[in-house]
């Protein structure tokens, strides 16, 4: 499709608005990463420590992203989102104040990344959810890439970013995060959105788990999310970039920060091609596809012993899960009525989340088994083999044409 087809949407003030609010959230949690992490080892001097901050971050996810859903489908989506941003801000201020003041304690920073964890784990699902609520349905495929590629933006730049802050102080570090968390709250409070459908009702045992009930019912929506899950359980290479920057490719900390941001080059330079030209047929074997290239890639990766060649294939790898993901948020969107949007975002979230984490549990466990080069290449074959099974127990899903 060329690239003048849907000039309007570089032209949408509420899209352009929720862009650039997303954009200063995820600066801030790539700040935050980075500064949180250092912040505690610098204090504790244990690895103990740094895996409890993800910990207190997930746990909130975990116990809460039901009922963030349901309040999605409740209540004023871009108020949720909002206020959450603006929640963030205040912890990291506080933070800020603790680090500056000189009286900041890790018990501090576990409290703050609780807070972040909580207020993520309602702002997600309602940011989903309101996108379609900003544009029209022919502009899904594009927003969501544009969407997506504001998280590659940021998972490119701001740890760069994040590093430079703290060359003055741990302190205004966390100032940046205030200021970029109180700008992203003030961009969604200016947003206009279409009407949302108001279908939260009673909080009930049933409507917290009507996403679930849901998902398992369209058998395209569960085998999208379900293969994400297990797609990037499997191929979760990321997690031992240390392990291969220094013991195979014998590069220094350069070379493993080009790695680290290979995949979210490969991801930026996919989400420019796809917002000037959408999947316009074959959108469901396009996925597969991309998740069988990510996992040939995977492979690639965990064979090579030289960096560039290391490089591209991560490159390659981001490019393929770009594509994947644009396609699997685009379906999950147009398949669920306006009024379920908040819980079925909800359920991708705590997938998308539980894979992830899980996944780099995975392969540490099997790095520690088998070393990494074997853990990553079993993993790259895992994937591509679920995407074939995956193919043939959801022939809809496979069959899925356009995105309309």
């Amino acid at each position: 499709m060329p690239s003048h087809a849907h000039p309007s949407l570089y032209h949408n003030r509420p899209f352009l608005l929720y862009f650039i609010g997303r954009l200063f959230s995820h600066f801030s949690r790539q700040i935050i990463a980075v500064a949180v992490g250092w912040q505690v080892y610098e204090i504790t001097g244990s690895a103990f420590h740094l895996g409890m901050v993800g910990l207190v971050q997930f746990l909130p996810t975990l116990f809460l992203t039901f009922n963030a859903g349901h309040a999605a489908d409740r209540y004023n989506r871009k108020r949720i989102v909002q206020y959450c941003q603006w929640i963030e801000g205040l912890a990291a201020g506080f933070l800020a104040w603790g680090s500056l003041s000189g009286s900041i304690t890790v018990l501090d920073i576990y409290i703050a990344s609780a807070v972040f964890g909580a207020a993520s784990a309602f702002e997600r699902p309602a940011a989903a959810a309101m996108l379609p609520n900003l544009i029209s349905t022919a502009q899904l495929q594009q927003g969501t890439a544009l969407s997506s590629g504001a998280m590659h933006i940021a998972t490119t730049a701001g740890p760069m970013l994040g590093g430079f802050a703290m060359a003055f102080s741990t302190g205004s570090a966390y100032l940046l995060c205030t200021f970029f968390w109180l700008c992203a709250g003030l961009c969604n409070g200016l947003l206009r959105l279409k009407h949302q459908a108001g279908g939260g009702g009673a909080v009930t045992f049933r409507s917290l788990f009507a996403g679930v009930h849901f998902v398992r019912r369209n058998p395209t929506l569960f085998g999208t999310i379900s293969l994400d899950l297990f797609a990037v359980l499997l191929g979760g290479a990321t997690a031992l970039l240390p392990i291969f920057a220094k013991d195979i490719l014998h590069t220094n900390e350069l070379g493993l920060g080009l790695l680290r941001a290979a995949p979210s080059v490969g991801g930026l330079i996919t989400t420019y091609v796809l917002a000037r030209a959408p999947i316009a047929r074959r959108v469901g074997m396009r996925m597969f596809q991309a998740v069988i290239v990510f996992g040939i890639a995977t492979v690639v990766f965990g064979v090579s012993t030289n960096l560039w060649i290391s490089l591209a294939a991560l490159g390659i790898m981001g490019a393929a899960d770009q594509i994947s993901v644009v396609i699997r948020l685009s379906l999950v969107q147009l398949a669920t009525p306006d009024d379920m949007r908040g819980r079925v975002s909800a359920v991708n979230f705590l997938f998308v989340n539980a894979s992830n984490q899980l996944g780099e549990f995975e392969s540490g466990v099997t790095a520690a088994w088998w070393g990494a080069v074997p853990a990553v290449i079993v993993g790259g074959l895992g994937s591509i083999v679920i995407a074939l099974l995956w193919m043939r127990l959801f022939p809809t899903l496979r069959d899925v044409e356009k995105l309309s």
